[in-house]
C-alpha cells in the first residue's frame, strides 16, 4: 500500500505531537521510590510512608521491597531508591563502622551528622519504635518470679533454662556480654534454637527465657513478657526514615509528612502490626491503611504545588 505524501507529513506529525506529549507527561510527574529490607515489619513501614506521602502530597510513591542485606543502603547512595527506613544501631556499628554503644542520644547525633557528608542522604526522626534485642519470658512466669528486669532475672537465672538463636549465643554483644553485665547464670547451658523454633519453644515450656526482638508480633498475641534492660546494655536500634538530600531538595513538600510519623509508632503498635501480617495472614498494605486510618483519620491530597 502506498502512502501519499500528504498522508506521510500528516502521521509523522500526529507521532512527533504524540511524543511531546509523553515526554512532557513523564518529566512533570513527581515520582519517588521507597525500599524496606525483607522482613515484615520493613514491608508494613515502606507502605505507611508510601501510603501517607501519596494521601498527603502530588507525588507518586514506586515499592521496592524486601530487598536483602545491606541492599537498601547502597541502592539509596546509588541513587536508585530515594527513602528507607533504617536503625540507628545497624547504621552506627555495620555501616558507619563505629564501636556499638548504648547511648541513643550520641548514636542518633553522630548519624545525623555523618549522613549527609558521607552518603548525600538525611535521617529525620525516629518514629518511635526500637527493634533491639529482647530477652522474653512467659507471662505467667513473670508475675510468679517477679520478673520486670534483666537484673531481676540475673538473682533466679540459676532455676531458669535459656534457649537463643546462633548469633545471639556466638556474639560477644549478645548472650557473653549480657551474662557479665547482669551476673545471669541458667541452670544448665543455653540451648541453641533456630530463630522460627525460638517462641514455640517457649510456649511449649522446653526453655524458659528466650532472645527476640522488642517488636516480634508474637509477644503480645502470646502473653509474653519483655524484661527491661535497666543496666542499658543493648545498643539501640530505633527505626528512623533516612532520605536522599537531592530529593528532599527536589521534593520540599516531603520533609513534613515523613516528619509528622515522629514518635507515632510504639513498639506495642508496631507488635500489633507484625502480629496482624505475620499471625493473622493480612495484606502488609491493608494493615498499613488501617494503621493510617486509626493514627491520622481519613487523609486528602493536598493541592499540587504551584
Amino acid at each position: 500500500m502506498k502512502i501519499s505524501k500528504n498522508d506521510f507529513f500528516f502521521y509523522s506529525c500526529w507521532l512527533l505531537s504524540l511524543f511531546a506529549v509523553a515526554g512532557c507527561t513523564s518529566s512533570s510527574e513527581k515520582r519517588v521510590v521507597i525500599c524496606s529490607k525483607d522482613f515484615t515489619e520493613q514491608v508494613i513501614i515502606a507502605e505507611i510512608l508510601a501510603r501517607r506521602i501519596e494521601a498527603k502530597t502530588n507525588i507518586k510513591v514506586e515499592r521496592e521491597l524486601n530487598l536483602g542485606g545491606s541492599l537498601c543502603h547502597q541502592s539509596l547512595t546509588a541513587g536508585k531508591i530515594d527513602l528507607y527506613v533504617e536503625y540507628t544501631g545497624t547504621a552506627y556499628s555495620s555501616i558507619l563502622k563505629q564501636k556499638p554503644i548504648s547511648d541513643s542520644k550520641k548514636v542518633f547525633d553522630y548519624i545525623k551528622k555523618e549522613y549527609p557528608k558521607q552518603f548525600k542522604a538525611e535521617w529525620i526522626e525516629p518514629l518511635g519504635f526500637n527493634n533491639s534485642f529482647a530477652i522474653i519470658v512467659r507471662g505467667d512466669d513473670a508475675k510468679k518470679l517477679n520478673l520486670q528486669t534483666l537484673s531481676q532475672l540475673g538473682q533466679v537465672a540459676p532455676k531458669l533454662r535459656a534457649g537463643f538463636g546462633p548469633e545471639f549465643k556466638e556474639r560477644e554483644d549478645g548472650f557473653p556480654g549480657l551474662a557479665k553485665t547482669y551476673g545471669i547464670k541458667f541452670a544448665e547451658e543455653p540451648k541453641e534454637l533456630l530463630l522460627g523454633l525460638l517462641y514455640q519453644a517457649l510456649q511449649q515450656k522446653e526453655v524458659d527465657v528466650i532472645a527476640g526482638s522488642t517488636t516480634d508480633g508474637l509477644i503480645q498475641s502470646l502473653g509474653l513478657v519483655v524484661l527491661q534492660d535497666d543496666k542499658n546494655y543493648f545498643p539501640p536500634y530505633e527505626a528512623v526514615p533516612v532520605v536522599r538530600s537531592q530529593i528532599l531538595d527536589k521534593y520540599p513538600e516531603l520533609r513534613p509528612v515523613i516528619a509528622e510519623f515522629s514518635g507515632k509508632i510504639s513498639e506495642q503498635d508496631m507488635r500489633k502490626l507484625n502480629y496482624l501480617v505475620d499471625g493473622k495472614q493480612q495484606d502488609a498494605g491493608k494493615v498499613a491503611q488501617q494503621f493510617l486510618r486509626q493514627k491520622f483519620g481519613d487523609s486528602k491530597p493536598v493541592a499540587p504545588a504551584k
